[in-house]
């Protein structure tokens, strides 16, 4: 098999069936047959490799895991029916009361409400560092932390938190590094070629990339794997056969669409860089961004979020919201349409003041998931929504 990422992103597949087909079938199945009693008894003792019951595996949802672990170059992996569902199974199955988590305090606000609402009740902790302060993170570790967390790049704000510092820390102080990668993918950054031991994707995003099914998937260590696969055995959040099909299908083009997504970014990103409306721009591949030599170092292209603030503050950004005209207004990211949103007034709007700007969401910043269209389209319509 080629090493290539396009090449094993398209040749890596279930075994053909007898009918020889050429595109792996949809395995629409809730259940699998067995030969005799002793072949059943050996499958359940997990003496035989086999698939049993499709909340286990499945052959879509094994092919589509076996393309993340080859993209991320892990040694194993499980896949859930949401992003989320993969956050949270991944922290449940590897936390004990009285564990403590280190995160970067820059995540996702449903991540954020795992931390601070739903983790406590079993007694698990966070502590959060900022992520331009990476040097305070080892005074934020009890004997007790088990797991150092980030995302990078970040939603909203698209900040850039350096692997290979986060990696040295965990490793110095024997934590395990979990890394979110959504924003990224696996063909723009592979975190554990820096020293994450487990990485995780909402491949409701990039992964799919036009806006039609959710996923999730963690990948990583096979001994923590282990662990996440008997977790989620037993409690079911796993992939549906359908939905794992769609998304093994939406990684044979993976390459190809972000690299046009991160081309079309950057050239929107360096046009709002010059508008009078802006205050600041951040998108990676920008040498204004605070963190872009780090961003040049771990991720092959910027990516398709682009971060921007509208003089005016949160009146400004609901008013450029309502003057779009060709661009989505929705809560997603990563479609093949371009999408605009303004935190402050909408997904963060329950936050203080104070915390939003704590994590770089201020008043006037809009969040723009750059798609597919034609740049000139997408730069007219920014434009016009931008002016008076």
């Amino acid at each position: 098999m080629s090493q290539h990422f396009e090449t094993e992103a398209i040749r890596i597949q279930t075994e053909r069936s007898q009918f020889s087909e050429h595109s792996t079938p949809l395995y629409l199945t809730s259940s699998f047959v067995f030969e005799d009693a002793e072949e059943m008894r050996a499958s359940f003792a997990e003496e035989k490799q086999r698939n049993l019951y499709s909340r286990f595996s499945n052959p879509n949802t094994t092919e589509f895991v076996d393309k993340i672990v080859a993209m991320e170059g892990a040694e194993a992996g499980y896949a859930f029916a949401t992003g989320m569902a993969a956050v949270f199974s991944t922290f449940a199955a590897l936390l004990n009361t009285g564990d403590h988590i280190v995160s970067s305090r820059s995540v996702f606000g449903s991540t954020h409400s795992l931390f601070t609402k739903y983790l406590p009740k079993w007694g698990i902790e966070t502590s959060y560092f900022k992520v331009n302060e990476l040097e305070k993170i080892e005074s934020l570790i009890q004997p007790n932390t088990k797991i150092l967390y980030a995302e990078s790049p970040t939603n909203p704000a698209v900040d850039i938190l350096d692997l290979e510092v986060l990696a040295s820390i965990a490793k110095k102080h024997k934590l395990l590094l979990i890394i979110d990668n959504c924003f990224a993918t696996p063909y723009l950054q592979n975190p554990i070629k820096f020293g994450a031991d487990l990485v995780i994707h909402s491949a409701t995003k990039l992964i799919d990339g036009q806006g039609r099914v959710l996923g999730g998937v963690t990948v990583g260590k096979a001994e923590l794997v282990k662990e996440i696969y008997l977790f989620s055995r037993n409690t079911g959040p796993a992939m549906s056969p359908f939905n794992a099909w769609v998304l093994s299908k939406s990684l044979e083009t993976l390459a190809l669409r972000v690299d046009k997504h991160c081309e079309n970014a950057l050239k929107i990103a360096q046009f709002l860089e010059g508008h009078p409306k802006i205050n600041v721009v951040k998108y990676p591949f920008l040498p204004s961004h605070p963190q872009y030599t780090v961003a040049r170092k771990q991720m092959k292209l910027g990516g398709n979020i682009i971060a921007f603030e509208i003089k005016g503050g949160i009146a400004a950004g609901r008013k450029f919201l309502d003057k779009i005209q060709l661009c989505s207004l929705s809560a997603n990211l990563g479609d093949s349409r371009t999408i605009v949103t303004h935190p402050a007034s909408t997904t963060h709007s329950k936050l203080s003041e104070e915390d939003r700007l704590e994590v770089g969401i201020t008043d006037g910043l809009v969040r723009c998931s750059v798609g597919l269209e034609n740049t000139n389209d997408i730069i007219n319509d920014l434009n016009q929504a931008l002016g008076d």
